[in-house]
C-alpha cells in the first residue's frame, strides 16, 4: 500500500515528536511539506524475491521520498535508526544543508507529521502574538488544519498554545474569522483529551454562552460555539449546570429556526446534551416546556421532512431525543401497582366498568357486597386478568403501572374498540377468546423491549422513528394500534389460551418489521402493520430460511436457471411416456349418465392419438384393437374447462362445476371443417398429465400446477446434488438394500415403572 510524507523545511526551535527510539512506522495517506515540496513514503515493496534471498529485517521498510524540484528516491528505512540519522541521510542524498530543520509529514490526508523534532509549532505560536491582526490570522489559518495531528497537537499544548488561543476568545476584539478560528482551533486541540474539559474557566465559558446569546454577522461563529458547549456539558456535570443555567432554551429554539443545517445540528447536539445532563425531574419539566413551544411539530415539519437530506449528526441527535422522551416512561414501568392505593384501584374500576356497565347504570346494584365483589371478580377475569385480583397481574415490573396507562389510555381514547376487544372475547365460549388485560400486559413489555426504553443511549445509533415526532402520546398510540393487532392476529391464527406466546412471537415481528420501515406517521404505521397479516409473516419467514439457507442467492438462482430447460424437458418427455400408456375415460351422454367408457393413447412415434370404446373391467386393449385414429398433425388447439364445447351452456350447477375442472378438447381438422375431440379426466391428476402432454405435443408450454410442483422438486434435488461436488464419486444404478427389521422390537422404556 503506498505510503506519502513530505520532506519540509522548518524555522525556529526543535520540537518533540513521536518518541526517541526512531522513526515510527509510516501511518498515513499523502501530505504536503510546509514549503510546498512533496514526498511519498511506500510501505514494503511487493516485488516477488527469490527464494535463495534472505529476507530483511522486519523493522526495515521501503518508502519513495520526493520533493518538489529534486530526483524522489527510494530509501529503506531502518525503524531502529534515529530519525535524526535519517533525515541527514536524505538531505545529504539532495546536497542541503542544516537537515535538522526539515521533518516528514504525510502529504495528503490529515498531513501528520513523522518527526521528532519539529519547529512549526513555535513559529504558529509566534504568530498568534503578531500586533498585526493579518499575521494572526494567517497563522490561525496554518494552525486549523495542523490542530487534528496528535504529535503536532501536543507540541502546542505543551506551548501553552491553549492559553493563547483561550485569551483571542475571551478577548473578543475581532467577531469575525479570527474568532471562528481560534474556536475550530481550540475544539480540534481539546479533542484529543491531552487536557481535560473540566479544566476550562468559568469566565471562558461564560465568554463562549455570550457568543451563543449574541446575534453575530458571522454565521459561522454560532455552531462553533454551540459545539465547544456541547463537549464542556458532556465531559463536566459542574460547567454543564453553568452552560444550563447561562443559556435559555429559547435561544437554542431561535437557533434551531434557522434554516442552516449546521446550525441546526449543533443547536439540537447542545439541547440533547443538556437533557442528558439534567436529573428525571428537570428532564420532564424541560421537555414539557419545549413541547408546549412546538418543538415537535418544528422538528417533524421542518427537520425531518426537510427538502435537504438529513445528516447522520442530526439524524443521532433525533434518536437520542427520542430515547430520552421515551425514558420518561421508564419510572412508570418500574413501579408495581400498589394494592393498598385507592387511586390504582379506582383506576381499575374504571377499566372494568367502560367494558361492562352501561353510562348510568351499575352492575352491582342492589347486590350485597359479596355478590357484588364476586360479579367485579368475574368481570375482571372476563377482561382477559389472569387473577381475580388484577392487583397481582401488575405486580410484575415491567411493565408495572406504564401497562395500567395504555389501558386507560386505549378505553378513554379508543372506547368502541375498546369495548368492541373485550365483549368480543369475553362473550366466547371456545377457548378462542383473546384476553385483553394479558395481551395489554405482554404488548407493553414487548413494546418496551422494541423502543428500548430506559436503555441507556448509544453513542453512534441513528435510528429514531419519524413518526414519534408527528403525534402526541406516541407510545401510548402505538400501543393502542398494536392492541387492535393483536386481536385480529389472533382471530387470523384461530389461536387458544395455549397459543398466547406464539401469538406474542407473532404481533413482535409484525412490530419489529414495521417500526423498521421508519413511517414517517402513526396513520401510515397503522396501513403498513395490518396489511402484513399472519400469512404473509409465514410468507416472509420461508423467504428468509431460503436466503440463510443460500437457495435464493444469486449463484444458486442463476445455476437453478441454467438447469431448467433440461429439467423441462424430462418433465415433457415423462407426460408423453404417460400419454402413451393410454387413460380410461367416461362419456357424459347428453342426460349426463356416466354409462359408457372410452380409452385413448398416444402412439409410440407420437404421431397419432388412437381412441376406441370398450367395456367396463376389460382390460387395456392393444394399439391395433383401437378404431379411430387422430393424427398429431391436424391437431390445432387445445381447450380446457368452460372453453370446451361438450361442457358448454350446461349451466352453473355444482355438478357442471365439478365438469368445468375436469373437461378438456382438442379442436382438428376434419376436411374443411373443424371438429372436436372431448374429454373429462377421471382425477385432477389425469387431467393435468393429459393437458400438459397435448401442449407438448402442440408446442405449447407446459402451465399446469402439476408441472409448476414437479419442477420445483427437481431443480431443489438436482442443485442439492450439484452443490455436493460429487463429480468422482459413483453413484449406484439401483438404491442401497433396506436393512432386515432387527429380532424384537423390545426398545421402548416405560418412564412409569419406577426401578427398584
Amino acid at each position: 500500500m503506498a505510503r506519502s510524507s513530505s520532506l519540509g523545511r522548518e524555522c525556529g526551535t526543535p520540537r518533540s515528536g513521536l518518541g526517541k527510539g526512531g522513526p515510527p512506522r509510516p501511518q498515513g495517506p499523502q501530505a504536503r511539506c510546509t514549503l510546498g515540496r512533496r514526498c511519498t513514503v511506500s510501505r514494503k515493496c511487493r516485488r516477488p524475491r527469490p527464494s535463495w534471498t534472505m529476507a530483511p529485517p522486519r523493522n526495515v521498510v521501503k518508502i519513495a521520498i520526493q520533493m518538489r524540484d529534486a530526483i524522489p528516491q527510494l530509501i529503506q528505512l531502518d525503524q531502529a535508526k534515529p530519525l535524526a540519522a535519517v533525515l541527514k541521510e536524505v538531505c545529504d542524498a539532495w546536497s542541503l544543508t542544516h537537515s535538522e530543520r526539515y521533518a516528514l509529514q504525510f502529504a495528503d490526508g490529515h498531513r501528520r507529521y513523522i518527526t521528532e523534532n519539529d519547529l512549526e509549532a513555535e513559529q504558529l505560536l509566534g504568530g498568534l502574538q503578531s500586533d498585526s491582526p493579518e499575521g494572526r490570522r494567517e497563522a490561525l489559518r496554518r494552525l486549523v488544519p495542523l490542530a487534528s495531528d496528535m504529535t503536532f497537537a501536543r507540541e502546542v499544548i505543551s506551548r501553552n498554545g491553549l492559553q493563547r488561543l483561550g485569551t483571542i476568545i475571551e478577548d473578543g476584539d475581532d467577531l469575525g474569522e479570527v474568532l471562528a478560528l481560534s474556536l475550530r482551533a481550540f475544539s480540534e486541540l481539546m479533542e484529543h483529551g491531552v487536557v481535560s474539559w473540566e479544566t476550562l474557566s468559568i469566565p471562558f465559558v461564560r465568554k463562549v454562552v455570550c457568543y451563543v446569546n449574541m446575534n453575530l454577522m458571522d454565521a459561522s461563529v454560532p455552531p462553533l460555539a454551540l459545539g465547544l458547549l456541547e463537549s464542556v456539558t458532556l465531559s463536566s456535570p459542574a460547567l454543564g449546570q453553568l452552560v444550563k443555567s447561562e443559556v435559555p432554551l429559547d435561544r437554542l429554539l431561535v437557533h434551531l429556526q434557522v434554516m442552516n443545517q449546521q446550525l441546526q445540528t449543533k443547536a439540537m447536539a447542545l439541547l440533547t446534551a443538556l437533557l442528558q445532563g439534567a436529573s428525571p425531574v428537570e428532564r420532564k419539566h424541560m421537555l414539557d416546556y419545549l413541547w408546549q413551544r412546538n418543538l415537535r411539530q418544528f422538528i417533524y415539519k421542518n427537520i425531518i421532512h426537510s427538502a435537504a437530506p438529513m445528516g447522520d449528526e442530526m439524524a443521532h441527535h433525533l434518536y437520542v431525543l427520542q430515547a430520552l422522551m421515551l425514558g420518561l416512561l421508564e419510572p412508570r414501568m418500574r413501579t408495581p401497582l400498589d394494592p393498598y392505593s385507592q387511586e390504582q384501584r379506582e383506576q381499575l374500576q374504571v377499566l372494568r366498568q367502560a367494558a361492562f356497565e352501561v353510562e348510568g347504570e351499575s352492575s352491582g346494584a342492589g347486590l350485597s357486597a359479596d355478590r357484588r365483589r364476586s360479579l367485579c371478580a368475574r368481570e375482571f377475569r372476563k377482561l382477559g386478568f389472569s387473577n381475580s385480583n388484577p392487583a397481582q397481574d401488575l405486580e410484575r415490573v415491567p411493565p408495572g403501572l406504564l401497562a395500567l396507562d395504555n389501558m386507560l389510555y386505549f378505553s378513554r381514547n379508543a372506547p368502541s374498540a375498546y369495548s368492541r376487544f373485550v365483549l368480543e372475547n369475553s362473550s366466547r365460549e371456545d377457548k378462542h377468546e383473546c384476553p385483553f388485560a394479558r395481551g395489554s400486559i405482554q404488548l407493553t413489555v414487548l413494546l418496551c423491549e422494541l423502543l428500548r426504553v430506559g436503555e441507556p443511549c448509544s453513542e453512534t445509533a441513528q435510528d429514531f422513528s419519524p413518526m414519534f415526532f408527528g403525534q402526541d402520546q406516541s407510545f401510548h398510540e402505538l400501543f393502542c394500534v398494536g392492541i387492535q393487532l393483536l386481536n385480529k392476529t389472533w382471530k387470523e391464527m384461530r389461536a387458544t389460551q395455549e397459543d398466547f406466546d406464539k401469538v406474542m412471537q407473532v404481533v413482535r415481528e409484525q412490530l419489529a418489521r414495521t417500526l423498521a420501515l421508519k413511517p414517517t406517521s402513526l396513520e401510515l404505521f397503522r396501513t403498513k402493520v395490518n396489511a402484513l397479516t399472519y400469512g404473509e409473516v409465514l410468507r416472509l419467514r420461508q423467504t428468509e430460511r431460503l436466503y440463510q439457507e443460500g437457495t435464493l442467492a444469486p449463484p444458486i438462482l442463476e445455476l437453478r436457471e441454467k438447469l431448467k430447460p433440461e429439467l423441462m424437458g424430462l418433465i415433457r418427455q415423462q407426460r408423453l411416456l404417460r400419454l402413451c400408456e393410454g387413460t380410461l375415460f367416461r362419456k357424459i351422454s347428453s342426460r349426463r349418465r356416466q354409462d359408457k367408457l372410452w380409452f385413448c393413447c398416444l402412439s409410440p412415434n407420437h404421431k397419432l392419438l388412437q381412441y376406441g370404446d370398450m367395456e367396463e373391467g376389460a382390460s387395456p386393449p392393444t394399439l391395433e384393437s383401437l378404431p379411430e385414429q387422430l393424427p398429431v398433425a391436424d391437431m390445432r388447439a387445445l381447450l380446457t374447462g368452460k372453453d370446451c364445447p361438450h361442457v358448454r351452456e350446461k349451466g352453473s350447477g355444482k355438478q357442471n362445476k365439478d365438469l368445468y375442472e375436469l373437461a378438456f378438447s382438442i379442436s382438428y381438422d376434419r376436411g374443411e371443417e373443424e371438429a372436436y375431440l372431448n374429454f373429462i379426466a377421471p382425477s385432477k391428476q389425469e387431467f393435468y398429465l393429459w393437458t400438459d402432454g397435448l401442449s407438448a405435443l402442440l408446442g405449447s408450454p407446459m402451465g399446469s400446477e402439476q408441472t409448476r410442483l414437479d419442477l420445483e422438486q427437481l431443480l431443489t434435488m438436482e442443485t442439492k446434488l450439484r452443490l455436493l461436488e460429487l463429480e468422482n464419486v459413483p453413484i449406484p444404478e439401483r438404491p442401497p438394500p433396506v436393512p432386515p427389521p432387527p429380532t424384537n422390537f423390545n426398545f421402548c422404556y416405560d418412564c412409569s415403572i419406577a426401578e427398584p
